[in-house]
This record gives structure tokens, C-alpha cells and sequence, in this order.
């Protein structure tokens, strides 16, 4: 692209960090036959834009930790958008289950903001819209019967959300004439579940693993979702609009349908094992106790258990959403639901074990495990 590419008839410019990801792939794939298309990451992409309606794709290697990088890749972005871009999406961030400390979170997810804003004010491209994807889990966890709304207070509780809320403050400090548009985003997940914490208890019930029945907390509370074509959607939705919105915007974008634990606990063992799956509460002392024990005991083959104790104390979060303000400015809400989705994600399973457990980044089952699965799936 060069300075034609901006003459009138041609689609905007629409940039995205984490173009390779998981959700990156998603939002190329609903945004391609739309716009032209710029991505950054530090991997190149394995797909193939004309496979999702597009005939414009271009890929900057770019790595956000580096300042010389990031204002190289920004210029190369200039040039091929001719200094016009309709919108800046930043998905591009570190993300760790484990909980343990990484220099990446403010590397990559903080400062690598930083240099992006900077580099994109200092390269004076006429920006109209930068997008950044938050979590919901900077929200405080709300109390029993209550919703989360973008009024709520927030209070990041490990270093993940921790990581994005103190992104989000350096937007607000840095994007200067940039409009912004802070997304607080649900957990994603689609047919596949290509969800950690749900492909994880889908996992322990499937197995029939003892810590499946027992939780600890409030088990009548939950977490919103999200549909990644619905996360795909809300950004199109975003970009879209982003004339009639305000110059700094916060949305929560997640389901209003949500299932408890109880519920999503007993759905998943009653389609994998035709029975009921009662939920029985546990102290959280005694659950934190045995995470521990078996983090210790674990062997170097197996890996380290999923569940570790400081998890525990956030086991029952609260996360209920009000989409008030979503369907007010943004004209958006989800069409899909976890609930709805849940049963043809557990059939997938079924169908084919080995297939979801490697989509999923799971170990495998041992063969034994794996062939009692596929005679029971065709039984």
C-alpha cells in the first residue's frame, strides 16, 4: 500500500497487534472482507486472508518490548496506510495461569502499550480509533444476586488483571488526541472450548478425578463468557461506530446469561457420564491444602496440576455483567451463549478425544484411557 491506497472507494485501514493469536485470527477473519488489513506480532500468521473474503493483508514483524522495533514498525505502518488508519486494535499482552511473577507483564503488556501510543503520536498518523483488549477480571467481584457494570469498582486480584488494569492507566495517560476504547472482556471460547479454566474442568470431570466433585466456595456463584465470534463481532461493532463515540470509552463485553458452578459442573458430568455430578462445597483451607500436596507430589511427566492454591481463594469470584452500555453505544450483544455452547463443545470431546485434547494444549490421556473413550463415545 502506499498513498493511493487512501483515494476514495478503498476500504479503511484497520491494524491489529496479536494478529496470530487466537482471537487475532478470529477478528482477521470478520474483519477481512471489510477493511484492509495490517497485522503485528512477533510470529507470522498461518493463515490465508483470501480463506476469510479479504484480499488485503500485510504483516509487520514487530516486537513491542523493543523501542526501536516498535517505532520502526509503526513507520513501516504509516507507509502502508498512506498516514490514515481507521483503527488500532491492541490485543498483543502476556497471559500466565500459573501465577507466577514474569518481566512480560510489564514488557510486553504495560510499557509495550506505552511505546505503541507513543510511536503512534509521534508519527503524527491520523489514528481515529485505538482499541484496547482488557479483562473483565479487573472488576471487583460482585456480591450474591448483584451485576458488574463499567461504574463498579475495580480490583485486579493477581497479576494477570493486574497487568491490564495498569495498561489501561497508561492509555488514559498516553493517547493524547487518540480516541480510545477500553474493552473489559469476558473469558472467550468457542465450540472447540479453546477456554483454559473450562477445557481444564471439562478435563477433571472427564476423567473422573476427585477434586471434579468438590468446590470451594460460593458455588451458586459464576463468571461471564464470551463466544470468540461474538468478541470478533463487538470489535467490528466498535470500529464501526467509532464516529459516535466519545474520546475515552470503557465497555464490559461479556454474556448476561451465566451459568453458576454448580450448573456448569453438574451439565459437564451429566453429558459425559449419563449421571447426576452433585457439587459438594469444601472449605477453602482444606482445598488450598490439597492443592498444595499435590503440586508438591507431582512428577516432572505429568506437569504441574492446574490448580494451585492461590487460586483457591478465587474460586467463587462473582462476575454477573450489565451489557447496558454495550447495547446503548455500541448497538452490540452476544447471539451465543456458554450454556448453549456447552453441550456441542462436550460432543467434540466424544467424538473425537485426542482431537480436543490437542486443540486444547492438553496432555493426553494414556491410549487405555483414550480407546475406553472412543468405544463409549460410539457405543
Amino acid at each position: 500500500m502506499n498513498q493511493q491506497a487512501n483515494t476514495q472507494g478503498q476500504p479503511p485501514v484497520v491494524a491489529i497487534t496479536g494478529c496470530s493469536g487466537l482471537i487475532g485470527t478470529r477478528l482477521v477473519k470478520e474483519l477481512a472482507p471489510h477493511y484492509r488489513l495490517v497485522g503485528f506480532d512477533v510470529a507470522t500468521p498461518d493463515f490465508d486472508v483470501a480463506d476469510f473474503g479479504g484480499s488485503t493483508f500485510e504483516f509487520i514483524e514487530c516486537d513491542l518490548t523493543d523501542d526501536v522495533k516498535v517505532a520502526e514498525a509503526v513507520e513501516q505502518l504509516r507507509e502502508k496506510c498512506g498516514g490514515k488508519l481507521a483503527s488500532l486494535v491492541h490485543l498483543a499482552a502476556y497471559y500466565d495461569f500459573s501465577g507466577e511473577e514474569s518481566p512480560l507483564y510489564d514488557a510486553l503488556t504495560v510499557e509495550g502499550t506505552r511505546r505503541l501510543l507513543r510511536s503512534l503520536n509521534e508519527q503524527d498518523l491520523e489514528l481515529e480509533q485505538f482499541i484496547f483488549s482488557s479483562s473483565l477480571l479487573v472488576m471487583e467481584s460482585a456480591e450474591t444476586g448483584g451485576t458488574v457494570d463499567e461504574d463498579s469498582p475495580v480490583e485486579a486480584e493477581w497479576r494477570y488483571p493486574q497487568s491490564k488494569l495498569s495498561a489501561e492507566k497508561v492509555i488514559r495517560q498516553e493517547h493524547g488526541e487518540i480516541p480510545a476504547v477500553v474493552l473489559r472482556i469476558a473469558g472467550a471460547y468457542d465450540e472447540d472450548c479453546n477456554s483454559l479454566p473450562i477445557s481444564q474442568q471439562i478435563r477433571r470431570i472427564y476423567k473422573k478425578e476427585m477434586e471434579s466433585r468438590f468446590f470451594p466456595g460460593d458455588k451458586d456463584h459464576g463468571q461471564s463468557f464470551l463466544h470468540l465470534d461474538d468478541l470478533a463481532s463487538c470489535v467490528a461493532q466498535t470500529i464501526e461506530r467509532r464516529e459516535r463515540l466519545e474520546p475515552y470509552e470503557v465497555f464490559l463485553i461479556g454474556e448476561e446469561d451465566v451459568m453458576s458452578y454448580e450448573e456448569l459442573q453438574e451439565q459437564i458430568g451429566e453429558v459425559l457420564h449419563g449421571e447426576a455430578w452433585p457439587t459438594i462445597r469444601i472449605p477453602k483451607a482444606v482445598a488450598k491444602s490439597g492443592a498444595w500436596a499435590k503440586e508438591k507430589m507431582a512428577s516432572s511427566e505429568e506437569g504441574k496440576p492446574f490448580i494451585k492454591p492461590w487460586m483457591v481463594d478465587l474460586a467463587d469470584q462473582n462476575y454477573p455483567v450489565s451489557l447496558k452500555r454495550a447495547r446503548e453505544r455500541l448497538e452490540w450483544e452476544p447471539e451465543h451463549t456458554l450454556r448453549e455452547t456447552l453441550p456441542v463443545m462436550l460432543q467434540r470431546l466424544q467424538d473425537d478425544p485426542r482431537r480436543w485434547y490437542e486443540i486444547n494444549g492438553l496432555p493426553l490421556p494414556d491410549n487405555e484411557e483414550l480407546v475406553s473413550a472412543d468405544r463409549s463415545s460410539h457405543a
